[in-house]
């Protein structure tokens, strides 16, 4: 089994950055694609970025491309999100995820998650 714990959220204006980390325990990371999810209040939740267990790919939803960056590091069994220029529509809860499938490229099958972490953008 894999646990993840998710870190780095908080309140920032718009057109600030944050850097989420995730750290996993139970398995080593390399084992598994990982990815970040998102949850606005009274929307589903929805897949932000995607990075495949080698690091080699990655995918991004078009609302972030060019502002958020996915990495990992498996000496540190941890995988970064990196958020710039945020929006308020980026206000979320923000949930770490790895699994073993990704579909089409771009859509990670999660089989463990972290516990979120909450992101509130300010106009």
């Amino acid at each position: 089994q894999v646990q993840l714990v998710e870190s780095g959220g908080g309140l920032v204006q718009a057109g600030g950055s944050l850097r989420l980390a995730c750290v996993a325990s139970g398995r080593a990371l390399r084992d598994y694609n990982m990815g970040w999810f998102r949850q606005a209040p009274g929307k589903e939740r929805e897949s932000v970025a995607v990075i495949r267990w080698d690091g080699r790919a990655t995918w991004f939803q078009d609302s972030v491309k060019g502002r958020f960056t996915i990495s990992r590091d498996d000496t540190k069994n941890t995988v970064y999100l990196s958020m710039n220029r945020l929006k308020p529509e980026d206000t979320a809860v923000y949930y770490c995820a790895a699994g073993s499938t990704i579909i089409n490229g771009r859509e990670l099958v999660g089989e463990y998650w972290g516990q979120g972490t909450q992101v509130t953008v300010s106009s």
